[in-house]
């Protein structure tokens, strides 16, 4: 896992306020010591933001005041605002929910679907299996060092150069669909602002377990992580722990025993649909961390057994793709807009479940 400093695994929608990398700021996981300056005994007032950023030459203020923004910046052991004044003897501490640890960059001649590309971003559309990030057991084979074979890096660079493409956002490993990625600070931090105030449009299909009631609603409960498993998120409905979460669902088609839905995302929560759908009752078809790896509807007998185990083998992730994204470009400031089509093992396990529902209907 990269310094948060060295442009890589953290980006700006993540570090803003209410984030989900953000959001454990309450205790529940514990902080780790970055880098520590203390302000010499002639210190004259000076911005906490402009304090760090003299101090760390390879890195530019906007970052630092994500930074502060994220509330990962301490002064005398306490969390300040941008605009705190340094005096002198001041600590200043930048801490993460993680520890440090050097990551480098491997450029890797991964194909890369590339949907659109232009001097400012470009857009993937990501198979699922590819993992997005460099980070504990994926330090290789990433999106990441794709993106920087493609951007025309042939030796081994340093994560800390932010040249080689700015993931504004992330979907999960066994997620397919679009991802942008920002080339330059400036459109980074135009595509994060648009991600942080909902104004990116993103739709996603699943398939989910059961024939969902409605025909179309909405899903609010903040989203934290269980504190039965720390690999999974889920929903505090009272309020009173996670971050604030919001999911709007549409049902395209009923197949019987699943649902395909389209999702669309208000907000931007780490698993959000896939832990939204399970608290709807309707886990996503296959996904093995939320109970979807199971039969969860249908009848006991064992060929519908069989069929469900043909339908685990054709789809071996969770149903789930991010179809659409637009967005203003933040250069040319003109709304633009992408669209994915479904991939094949999605669409091999929807033409399935068709089959399978039209035979329900004939009996």
């Amino acid at each position: 896992m990269a310094d948060f400093f060295s442009d890589e695994e953290y980006t700006d929608e993540d570090l803003l306020p209410g984030s989900d990398s953000a959001q454990e700021q309450d205790g529940e996981e514990q902080m780790f010591e970055h880098y520590r300056f203390v302000a010499d005994k002639g210190q004259a007032l000076l911005r906490v933001d402009k304090f760090i950023t003299d101090r760390m030459t390879q890195t530019s203020r906007h970052r630092v005041q994500l930074a502060i923004d994220a509330q990962y910046v301490r002064v005398n052991d306490k969390v300040v605002k941008a605009n705190y004044k340094v005096k002198p003897l001041d600590i200043v501490t930048i801490v993460m929910p993680y520890q440090r640890r050097a990551c480098e960059i491997r450029p890797e001649n991964i194909p890369l679907d590339i949907v659109y590309e232009d001097d400012d971003l470009l857009i993937v559309n990501k198979p699922a299996g590819l993992v997005v990030h460099p980070g504990c057991g994926h330090y290789t084979g990433t999106l990441v060092n794709a993106l920087a074979y493609h951007l025309g890096f042939r030796d081994e660079i340093d994560a800390e150069d932010n040249r080689m493409g700015i993931l504004v956002h992330r979907i999960d490993k066994d997620t397919s669909g679009l991802l942008v990625v920002a080339k330059n600070e400036e459109a980074q931090m135009d595509l994060s602002k648009q991600f942080f105030y909902h104004t990116i449009q993103r739709k996603y299909v699943a398939v989910v377990w059961g024939n969902i009631a409605e025909d179309s609603g909405t899903i609010e409960g903040n989203l934290g992580r269980d504190p039965g498993d720390r690999l999974r998120f889920k929903v505090f409905p009272e309020g009173d722990q996670g971050k604030h979460a919001v999911t709007h669902f549409r049902v395209l088609e009923r197949l019987g025993y699943v649902t395909v839905v389209e999702c669309i995302l208000e907000t931007g929560r780490t698993h959000q649909i896939r832990v939204h759908m399970n608290y709807l009752g309707h886990p996503l078809f296959n996904d093995d961390r939320y109970g979807g790896d199971k039969i969860l509807k249908g009848p006991l007998y064992t060929k519908y057994k069989q069929f469900i185990d043909n339908c685990f083998a054709i789809m071996p992730r969770q149903a789930l793709h991010a179809k659409t994204l637009g967005f203003t470009h933040p250069r040319t400031k003109k709304e633009i807009f992408f669209d994915s089509e479904i991939p094949a093992d999605m669409q091999a396990l929807i033409e399935k479940w068709r089959g399978y529902a039209e035979r329900l209907n004939r009996e």
